[in-house]
């Protein structure tokens, strides 16, 4: 592939992860967003349905997942960077979501600060932001 030709569509991508944080609010359900956007350690838990919640916080995840791995695989050209990343991020959805389910079907006030954290890490590309430098290390240090 044309060196050019990657750089467009690493750009179109990450144009993509841009797309899907700003217009979060419409492409999916989350009654959080508004939510810990306020001084929400006062605040009791908003309403929500939890299934339709835990559909649309796994879609992102995953459409977050499938861009954050595209860009991966045009940045380094390694099928095993990109086998060994879809490991990480199955590993990490399934130890993640299961305290997400816990606080959202529990919640409790001093929760809060630590389900915010965890919800971040599901509708947010923090792995991918972790493991391009990380890869890039282990790749000049080979």
């Amino acid at each position: 592939m044309h060196k050019a030709l990657r750089f467009i569509l690493i750009g179109v991508l990450l144009l993509l992860l841009v797309f899907i944080r700003a217009f979060e609010d419409v492409l999916f359900y989350d009654p959080y967003l508004t939510f810990f956007e306020n001084d929400y350690l006062h605040m009791d838990s908003p309403r929500r349905e939890v299934v339709k919640l835990v559909l649309n916080t796994t879609l992102r995840f995953v459409l977050n997942s499938i861009i954050s791995l595209g860009i991966l695989y045009l940045v380094f050209r390694d099928k095993g960077i990109l086998k060994f990343s879809v490991i990480i991020f199955s590993v990490a959805y399934i130890l993640l979501i299961i305290p997400f389910l816990y606080f959202v079907i529990n919640p409790k006030q001093e929760d809060y600060y630590l389900f915010f954290n965890i919800r971040r890490f599901l509708i947010q590309p923090i792995l991918f932001i972790l493991l391009l430098p990380a890869f890039y290390y282990h790749k000049i240090h080979r």
